[in-house]
Protein backbone atom coordinates (compact mmCIF):
# COMPACT_ATOMS: atom_id res chain seq x y z
CA UNK A 1 0.00 0.00 0.00
CA UNK A 2 1.07 3.21 -1.02
CA UNK A 3 -1.59 5.98 1.03
CA UNK A 4 -2.01 8.23 -0.65
CA UNK A 5 1.61 8.63 -1.92
CA UNK A 6 1.13 7.40 -5.58
CA UNK A 7 -0.43 8.20 -9.12
CA UNK A 8 -2.61 11.03 -7.72
CA UNK A 9 0.51 13.38 -6.03
CA UNK A 10 1.68 14.31 -9.47
CA UNK A 11 -0.90 16.41 -9.80
CA UNK A 12 -0.64 18.01 -6.35
CA UNK A 13 1.42 20.73 -7.55
CA UNK A 14 -1.23 21.92 -9.96
CA UNK A 15 -3.61 22.41 -7.12
CA UNK A 16 -1.44 24.38 -5.08
CA UNK A 17 -0.39 26.34 -8.23
CA UNK A 18 -4.59 26.86 -8.59
CA UNK A 19 -4.64 27.95 -5.07
CA UNK A 20 -1.74 30.53 -5.34
CA UNK A 21 -3.33 31.90 -7.94
CA UNK A 22 -6.70 32.37 -6.40
CA UNK A 23 -5.18 33.99 -3.38
CA UNK A 24 -3.33 36.31 -5.92
CA UNK A 25 -6.75 37.38 -7.64
CA UNK A 26 -8.58 37.75 -4.12
CA UNK A 27 -5.39 40.20 -3.01
CA UNK A 28 -5.79 41.92 -6.30
CA UNK A 29 -9.36 42.57 -6.00
CA UNK A 30 -9.23 43.84 -2.73
CA UNK A 31 -6.24 46.33 -3.20
CA UNK A 32 -8.37 47.94 -6.10
CA UNK A 33 -11.24 47.97 -4.40
CA UNK A 34 -9.99 50.11 -1.22
CA UNK A 35 -7.32 52.11 -3.57
CA UNK A 36 -10.43 54.10 -5.67
CA UNK A 37 -11.23 51.47 -8.39
CA UNK A 38 -10.25 50.78 -11.95
CA UNK A 39 -10.90 54.85 -12.86
CA UNK A 40 -7.79 56.05 -10.81
CA UNK A 41 -5.77 56.13 -14.25
CA UNK A 42 -8.38 57.56 -16.44
CA UNK A 43 -8.56 61.45 -17.56
CA UNK A 44 -12.05 61.66 -15.81
CA UNK A 45 -10.57 60.31 -12.35
CA UNK A 46 -8.20 62.72 -12.58
CA UNK A 47 -10.56 65.64 -13.10
CA UNK A 48 -12.39 64.98 -9.97
CA UNK A 49 -9.33 64.89 -7.93
CA UNK A 50 -8.29 68.27 -9.08
CA UNK A 51 -11.53 69.51 -8.80
CA UNK A 52 -11.66 68.47 -4.98
CA UNK A 53 -8.06 70.13 -4.46
CA UNK A 54 -8.87 73.96 -4.51
CA UNK A 55 -12.12 73.48 -6.43
CA UNK A 56 -10.73 74.29 -9.60
CA UNK A 57 -11.55 72.29 -13.01
CA UNK A 58 -8.79 69.98 -14.62
CA UNK A 59 -8.94 72.62 -17.45
CA UNK A 60 -7.92 75.23 -15.29
CA UNK A 61 -5.39 73.83 -12.98
CA UNK A 62 -3.37 73.36 -16.44
CA UNK A 63 -3.96 76.63 -17.82
CA UNK A 64 -2.52 78.04 -13.94
CA UNK A 65 0.21 76.04 -14.40
CA UNK A 66 1.03 76.90 -17.73
CA UNK A 67 0.90 80.47 -16.65
CA UNK A 68 3.19 79.75 -13.41
CA UNK A 69 5.92 78.30 -16.09
CA UNK A 70 6.19 81.37 -18.44
CA UNK A 71 4.54 79.41 -21.43
CA UNK A 72 1.51 82.00 -21.55
CA UNK A 73 1.60 85.59 -21.70
CA UNK A 74 -1.01 87.55 -19.62
CA UNK A 75 -3.11 88.71 -21.98
CA UNK A 76 -3.64 84.98 -23.63
CA UNK A 77 -3.98 83.72 -20.13
CA UNK A 78 -7.18 86.07 -19.26
CA UNK A 79 -8.36 85.12 -22.88
CA UNK A 80 -8.34 81.26 -22.32
CA UNK A 81 -10.01 82.11 -18.31
CA UNK A 82 -12.67 83.58 -20.21
CA UNK A 83 -13.35 81.18 -22.58
CA UNK A 84 -13.02 78.40 -19.90
CA UNK A 85 -16.03 80.93 -17.86
CA UNK A 86 -13.61 81.32 -14.78
CA UNK A 87 -12.29 84.88 -15.41
CA UNK A 88 -12.97 85.38 -11.66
Amino acid sequence: MMWGYGFDMGWMWLFGLLVLLGVALIVIVAVRAFSGGVNRGSPRGNADVLQSQGGRSAARQLLDERYAKGELSSEEYREKLTVLGEDS
